[in-house]
């Protein structure tokens, strides 16, 4: 039988991973739920059927801790080795807009309260949920969240997750958010809390000293990002042809194609960003979704491209208010990239932004909005 702790401990031995005493603990707890899940009878099964009480379902586990210390390595880890029948990994934000779509359908076809059948239809599909990156930033989530999470501890899901902050800085001067802590406290106190702040952080690890902003577009600033995305999904160079693509939620009911999608990193072009129709809701989505966004081909902007400028300009906020890491490759350097003409002098908050998203501060900062 595959463990998660032997799995950790070859990518320790292997150098692919530092020894890292959060890390250990984390995997040793990790080990011990997937033992507690894989030796308990599935809901429904004739063991289970035959139990006078089934047993309680197995403590879940809310990892913190600071950007690239290994929380999504580690629960993915879990997630692909632990050999459970109904389970769902996903990342946080697209399971709050699929739970707000459920709700709208559910007060359309029930006149009654339409959070117990959502969390009933939830539990059906996943014993075990594993969501990556919570953070809170609407009301709407925050409103819902408290009444959810414990319908779902009661159908005796058992919850993995991951965020950038502990417990009580959830939703931290939120709107309403008295109405949020009922939610930390179900946390606290079914969920066991750990922390990951080891020495080490992974993401920046792997960027070394990889320039972000690459001058001029071509070959070279083509091939120096495509390394710098290797680096960051440890995905091998000689299997390019098969980084997936993927189509996100966005706001709204549509979706938006990735052409390359891994492990948090999505690489775009200028073109597909900001020449097509695109708006905020699109940025926003991306942002949420990705800690790291490549975008090659940008061009110099002026007047005659105006609405591409307006976009960029968008897009570049969204990036930014969810301290997302960008990488480009660009005809100028972000002081150049609007040198003259109508629309000039607004670009030059965004070439502000765009050399603060170079500094080591920003790097060092989680992916969320504040």
């Amino acid at each position: 039988m595959t463990r998660i702790l032997d799995r950790y401990h070859a990518l320790v031995a292997a150098g692919e991973l530092r020894p890292d005493s959060d890390q250990d603990a984390a995997a040793a707890r990790l080990d011990r739920l997937q033992e507690e899940l894989e030796s308990a009878p599935p809901r429904g099964s004739t063991l289970w059927r035959l139990l006078r009480k089934p047993p309680e379902p197995p403590r879940g586990l809310y990892m913190w801790g600071g950007v690239g210390r290994g929380k999504s390595m580690l629960m993915d880890l879990f997630f692909d080795t632990v050999k459970v029948q109904r389970k769902k990994r996903v990342h946080f934000h697209e399971f709050m807009l699929d739970v707000h779509s459920r709700l709208a359908e559910a007060r359309q076809s029930e006149s009654g309260d339409p959070i117990p059948p959502v969390v009933e239809s939830l539990a059906e599909e996943g014993r075990l949920l594993c969501f990556d990156e919570m953070v809170v930033n609407n009301m709407a989530d925050a409103a819902i969240m408290s009444r959810l999470f414990t319908g779902l501890l009661e159908k005796r899901v058992t919850i993995v997750t991951t965020s950038n902050r502990p417990p009580d800085d959830l939703y931290k001067d939120g709107l309403n958010r008295q109405l949020f802590l009922p939610f930390i406290d179900l946390i606290k106190m079914k969920l066991d809390v750990l922390s990951l702040n080891g020495p080490t952080d992974y993401r920046r690890d792997r960027l070394g000293d990889a320039t972000l902003w690459h001058c001029p577009n071509g070959p070279e600033a083509t091939k120096a990002l495509s390394d710098a995305f290797f680096r960051l999904t440890d995905f091998s160079v000689e299997d390019r042809a098969k980084v997936p693509a993927e189509d996100i939620p966005v706001q709204g009911g549509r979706t938006l194609h990735v052409p390359k999608s891994l492990k948090g990193v999505s690489v775009f072009s200028f073109r597909r960003l900001c020449e097509e129709a695109r708006g905020a809701p699109d940025y926003l989505a991306i942002a949420r979704k990705y800690h790291t966004v490549i975008i090659v081909g940008i061009p110099v902007l002026g007047p005659e491209k105006r609405n591409e400028a307006a976009r960029f300009v968008t897009l570049i906020d969204s990036l930014y208010e969810y301290k997302v890491k960008l990488l480009a490759a660009a005809d100028a350097s972000p002081a150049r990239l609007y040198p003259t003409g109508d629309g000039s002098f607004e670009f030059e908050r965004t070439v502000s932004r765009l050399m603060e998203m170079q500094s080591d501060d920003y790097l060092a900062l989680g992916h969320g909005s504040k």
